[in-house]
């Protein structure tokens, strides 16, 4: 049997100026879908794909506790547990295969500008 972890994090946005935490059971998966801005909202917004902080915990229950604990931080309080975990406050995103994710865009963007690109079939009715 697998073992399943869960994950707290916070992400920022180039500048550093916004903070968004978050639960997810997938890193990987969760990264992803905040930097292509695949899910509405907050992250697509304010362009908060960048991974500054993370945590990872056995039991559901223990994640989503600490993340509404995390949620109501000030940004001063989060800034200092950022701060004790990532020092210089890099971005943590190559951590997880970003580089795959990278080398997975171009592919599909180079497939999807061959089919672009190739002869188009005419409307047959």
């Amino acid at each position: 049997m697998r073992i399943r972890y869960f994950y707290v994090y916070i992400l920022t946005n180039w500048e550093k100026s916004v903070l968004y935490v978050g639960v997810t059971n997938d890193l990987t998966r969760r990264l992803t879908e905040h930097y292509f801005g695949i899910i509405p909202g907050f992250t697509k917004h304010y362009n908060c794909k960048y991974l500054i902080y993370y945590e990872e915990f056995k039991y559901i229950n223990d994640a989503i506790s600490r993340e509404k604990e995390l949620k109501g931080w000030s940004r001063i309080k989060k800034e200092s547990l950022i701060k004790a975990f990532n020092r210089n406050g890099n971005f943590l995103n190559g951590r997880y295969g970003w580089e795959q994710v990278h080398r997975w865009r171009k592919q599909t963007t180079r497939a999807l500008n061959r089919c672009l690109s190739g002869p188009v079939l005419s409307d047959r009715r």
